[in-house]
């Protein structure tokens, strides 16, 4: 049977995957030609690349290795400036019998005539515009050029943009063994802000040509928790500057000869309330200023944009006339994580903030999509309480980063103890403040990906975008064996949350992306798991996007299952969060205790009156009954692991795809792989250590105060073949417990799990106790 016949009778997915499957027979000359010339073509040697694409192409007319030839050649033949010979092979392309490689190549002949008038008219111009590359921050804005440095500027930043680049078929070296090695398939200048594409399958589903607006929504709860975020970060500031004063006033009692300083006994209200009020006033400048001096944010001309997304430019000035607003200043960061954040009090002074990374790795209209995202934001008015969140927590996190960097170059010991406190309790202020904005960076998103289908018409387009930022994020967690910081610093204010895209980023070239979102849109429990999350789950994100697609009669880039059976029960739920279900069980048990014991005052039969006259004791039934929830848990949730069967070591995909899986399920595994995460000081509560599998990458939980005394510490296998054995646990953010780190020379590093859960029981049962008896 052809493959035109086949691809007939199978789905697209099942189509492509058989038919380049079915082709991997060719000559070992002609293997070694093609695996040399796009090895060359990645290397940014075109000339090279184009001697040995060149035998290779005219060899097999029809044959895969011909096809992954030519859409090599088209590539080196752009770079180099061959615009008709490129133009050539694209329109041999067109005929092919596979479909995707058809597609493909009408998105590239269409850019490809395109760049070819503007070099054209560039030629003819006295002037032009250079693309935003790093070289341009050296030669200085404005700085002259000549009339051909001009023109291969202006060519080669039409030829960088992604818009037909990155949705390519997939070009890969099949080797006698069975096994593929991706060529590359992005024409950017830094090869480090294109992640390799995995073998993914882009419907490129369209937009809507006339679409209806979308019923207005209910912004009141948006307002409200806006406001409710300002005052818990009032709160949060009054709290530890009083703590802070508070203590340094002790420490001076403590000391001789010294004097406890009185103006630290004021109330602090009104100086916190002018920081935040001045904080607020100030943001869009202040945070210019932090962005400029310590992350190299630059300025980003609209020419410039312009080459990566057309689109973008008309979406901004179509939508800032409509609302009477200037256009939104736009600056870019030299980052090759995709970012994208807006900041600002008001519309005419808001900064919309992109990385390099997300120009390179997006398409046309999926840039335009994330602009459009960042006008939700800015319309809806809760970049300014973000703005003031950013404004306060990047300078602590800056110092966090600085006093990790000054642990890390002292000597492992003693000596580096106090660096390792001081930047544990500096994350965990970070920490405490971002936390007030979690509730606000997570329900705002959903109302800005709505205006944003509507002002594009393109919902497909930004469910492409949230997929290829999740793929960019976790490439750039692997590259740099670890959690960069501007991830972590930026996380509240960006598209996609970089925890939740560690697994989902790095799994989808093993498993469909709708079954890589089957727990986010089917269990009903995922709810429970996204509370102290940042950002809302994707497959929720993109299930409301489809709809959004299917109002309008547009075919939705995923095929989501929109209900389906789940065998998760509710009593699986229940223990799952027992501990807390403690919680208001303690408070009733409370309530009980006062009522028994005031009748029994009335009745003159005891005479216990510090219980009603004392609501302390109230705090204590609430820590009991805590933990009472926690021990309940505990047998379930940390099964025995000496005897457990562990599954193969592929299953991490599997266990993603499984929609009806929950925490409490605390499913044995075993994973071999490399360990990631920052090292030394900045990594002192274990807080960034990830297990890159064969399969894709997985958050792993240690507990690190109950590792002292083992003759190995984790830290000191980052980077290494290690082999993990724990429980997996499927949340909104998909974890493994540690039970074992065992290196290839078989030492092994034991984590307390079990332990630490009894310990912590044991001292809140012990607390609420004293308090209950004491008063």
């Amino acid at each position: 049977m052809s493959t035109a016949s086949r691809g007939r009778v199978l789905s697209n997915r099942e189509s492509v995957s058989r038919d380049w499957s079915a082709r991997i027979s060719m000559p070992s000359h002609a293997e070694s030609s093609l695996e040399a010339g796009l090895t060359a073509l990645k290397q940014g040697n075109y000339q090279a690349a184009i001697a040995q694409l060149e035998s290779v192409a005219s060899g097999q007319v029809n044959g895969t290795t011909s096809l992954q030839a030519r859409v090599g050649l088209v590539m080196a033949y752009a770079r180099t400036g061959e615009v008709r010979k490129a133009i050539a092979i694209c329109e041999t392309l067109k005929t092919s019998d596979n479909s995707q490689v058809q597609e493909w190549a009408e998105r590239a002949l269409e850019h490809l005539i395109q760049a070819k008038k503007r070099k054209k008219v560039a030629k003819k111009a006295e002037s032009g515009f250079v693309a935003f590359d790093n070289s341009a921050a050296k030669n200085g804005k404005g700085s002259p050029v000549s009339s051909k440095q001009r023109d291969k500027a202006d060519y080669q930043a039409s030829m960088s943009s992604p818009s037909w680049q990155n949705n390519y078929i997939e070009t890969s070296i099949v080797h006698q063994g069975g096994s593929k090695t991706p060529a590359t398939g992005a024409l950017v200048e830094s090869e480090g802000y294109t992640p390799p594409q995995p073998k993914l399958y882009w419907r490129q589903a369209k937009r809507a040509k006339v679409w209806q607006p979308l019923r207005k929504p209910n912004l009141i709860p948006l307002r409200l928790l806006g406001l409710g975020t300002i005052v818990a970060v009032f709160w949060v500031l009054r709290a530890i500057l009083e703590l802070a004063m508070t203590s340094v006033n002790l420490i001076l009692i403590k000391l001789p000869y010294l004097e406890p300083i009185q103006l630290f006994y004021r109330d602090p209200t009104v100086v916190v309330l002018g920081i935040v009020l001045s904080a607020i006033a100030l943001s869009p400048w202040l945070l210019d200023w932090l962005l400029t001096r310590y992350y190299g944010q630059q300025p980003l001309s609209k020419d410039s944009l312009h080459n990566y997304s057309r689109e973008t430019g008309r979406v901004l000035q179509r939508y800032c006339q409509q609302k009477r607003w200037q256009v939104p200043q736009l600056r870019i960061l030299p980052i090759a994580a995709p970012i994208a954040l807006t900041y600002g009090n008001l519309p005419r002074n808001a900064r919309i903030v992109v990385s390099e990374g997300l120009l390179h790795q997006l398409a046309d209209d999926e840039i335009a999509s994330i602009y459009a995202t960042q006008l939700g934001h800015i319309s809806h008015g809760d970049y300014l309480v973000m703005s003031l969140i950013l404004l306060i927590t990047l300078p602590i996190y800056r110092l966090y980063q600085q006093i990790s960097d000054w642990g890390n170059s002292l000597p492992q010991g003693f000596v580096r103890w106090p660096f390792n406190i001081l930047a544990s309790l500096t994350y965990g202020l970070w920490c405490l403040v971002t936390g007030t904005g979690l509730w606000l960076s997570r329900l705002r998103i959903d109302y800005s990906d709505r205006l944003a289908a509507e002002i594009t018409g393109n919902p497909n387009a930004l469910i492409r975008a949230l997929l290829k930022i999740a793929i960019g994020i976790a490439f750039d967690v692997q590259k740099a064996q670890k959690t960069n910081y501007e991830l972590e610093s930026f996380n509240l204010l960006m598209p996609v949350g970089y925890q939740q895209s560690l697994s989902l980023g790095s799994v989808v070239g093993h498993i469909p992306f709708e079954c890589a979102l089957m727990w986010d849109h089917l269990n009903p429990y995922s709810w429970w798991f996204t509370i102290n999350n940042s950002h809302p789950l994707i497959g929720d994100r993109a299930g409301r996007l489809c709809q959004i697609a299917r109002h309008w009669h547009v075919e939705t880039e995923l095929h989501l299952a929109r209900q389906q059976s789940i065998k998760t029960t509710r009593q699986s739920f229940l223990l799952q969060i027992a501990p807390f279900v403690g919680i208001p069980l303690g408070f009733i048990f409370a309530a009980l205790i006062w009522l028994s014991w005031q009748t029994a005052f009335s009745l003159k039969f005891l005479n216990l009156k510090w219980i009603y006259e004392d609501w302390t004791f109230v705090s204590g039934c609430l820590l009991i009954g805590f933990s009472i929830g926690l021990v309940i848990r505990m047998n379930t949730f940390f099964p025995d692991l000496k005897n457990a069967s562990f599954p193969v070591d592929d299953s991490l995909s599997k266990l993603l795809a499984n929609p009806s899986s929950l925490p409490i399920d605390s499913t044995n595994v075993k994973l071999v792989g490399k360990l990631l995460g920052r090292p030394g000081t900045a990594n002192s509560l274990a807080q960034d250590f990830i297990l890159q599998s064969s399969t894709g990458l997985i958050k792993l939980h240690h507990v690190p105060w109950l590792s002292l005394g083992q003759k190995i510490n984790p830290q000191d296998l980052i980077g290494r073949q290690i082999t993990v054995t724990g429980w997996f646990r499927r949340g909104a953010t998909p974890w493994i417990d540690i039970q074992t780190l065992q290196t290839q020379g078989g030492k092994t590093f034991y984590s307390h799990h079990p332990i630490w859960s009894t310990i912590l029981a044991v001292l809140a049962q012990a607390w609420g106790a004293y308090i209950f008896l004491v008063g």
